[in-house]
């Protein structure tokens, strides 16, 4: 376990639904616990509950939800809580403006082909926006804007969740949000 403490920070997963985000954030969690990092999962199902108990996922709802998502992810890094954030945040305004506010901010695209995605859909989100049941489905029937620049990008096709949470920790040791772990040579810094 590395033994320089570091400030809290915010691991933002975004991808398409069934592309691997929890299964990523989960392996994740375990990674930094293992670390000594004990970090709080913002899951967007779970928070959307709460504050939208009734959702219609219209444009105007979402910007609300991923404003709320982002203040609550700010709070939880000034107050010295990393957080973990599996939401996917369809556009790239949401994600910015979380960018803009959380000060070590680090944004994970989880890469996944929509076909993969569908033949996944464990909550069946992609057959209900196909049938017309589940309205504004990002990547179907409404728009998912890919990061322009994430930190990190993992392959959520590809990839077993445990290699790309590894990959994220490896990024954070290289910006320097996290401690090498020990027996790991600390990262080079540019002159």
């Amino acid at each position: 376990m590395g033994s320089e403490r570091r400030p809290a920070f915010a691991v933002w997963i975004t991808g398409l639904s069934s592309s691997g985000k929890s299964s990523i954030a989960r392996e994740l969690v375990a990674l930094l616990a293992a670390r000594g990092v004990r970090p709080r999962v913002l899951e967007s199902d779970a928070v959307r509950r709460e504050i939208t108990p009734k959702a219609t996922y219209g444009e105007a709802e979402r910007d609300i939800f991923y404003a709320a998502l982002a203040c609550i992810a700010r709070l939880l890094v000034e107050h010295d809580v990393t957080v973990i954030v599996d939401a996917t945040a369809n556009r790239r305004a949401y994600r910015d403006r979380a960018r803009a506010e959380i000060p070590r901010f680090v944004e994970v695209h989880v890469r996944c082909p929509l076909e993969v995605c569908r033949s996944r859909d464990p909550k069946g989100i992609y057959r209900r926006g196909a049938d017309g049941s589940a309205p504004n489905v990002p990547g179907l029937t409404a728009p998912y804007e890919e990061p322009l620049r994430p930190e990190v990008v993992v392959d959520g096709e590809r990839d077993a969740p445990s290699v790309s949470a590894r990959k994220i920790v490896e990024a954070l040791e290289r910006m320097e949000l996290l401690a090498p772990a020990t027996g790991s040579p600390a990262p080079r810094r540019r002159s």
